[in-house]
């Protein structure tokens, strides 16, 4: 069982799964990397900020991304090497982004079903109304 986890985990997240930047625990190899590691912990983390406090402001969501994305691209292009703590710190900033992203992709794909919605209303005050219980 723990291995088919490990294994959904390694193709959800596209993960290399190698071992220099992966988490050990007493001996064995965690089944994703680091900074997958840290993006499924935020991912977590994330859903509990949304349902206790909501979701920050889009540029908030925007700020929380780019440390993943500075470091990851500078390792990449450079001979820069992260460590795995920073990896699971982006990763987790970037999840919890990640969530907080799903939700402003819902919130506006209702906002566009409700103005398509309104198009053929008789009532679209009724529209408007339906949108604020769910939004």
């Amino acid at each position: 069982m723990a291995h088919k986890l490990g294994r959904f985990l390694q193709l959800f997240f596209g993960c290399h799964a190698r071992p220099d930047r992966s988490f050990y625990f007493k001996g064995k190899q965690f089944p994703i990397c680091a900074r997958c590691t840290g993006e499924l912990v935020g991912m977590i983390s994330g859903i509990l900020i949304a349902v206790i406090w909501g979701y920050p402001r889009f540029y908030i969501v925007i700020l929380l991304m780019l440390p993943l994305v500075f470091d990851g691209t500078l390792q990449k292009l450079t001979s820069y090497e992260s460590t795995n703590m920073r990896r699971l710190f982006t990763g987790i900033l970037f999840g919890i982004a990640l969530i907080f992203m799903f939700i402003y992709f819902h919130v506006t794909c209702f906002k566009i079903a409700a103005e398509i919605l309104k198009l053929f209303s008789d009532d679209p005050q009724k529209i408007e109304r339906a949108l604020d219980i769910f939004i």
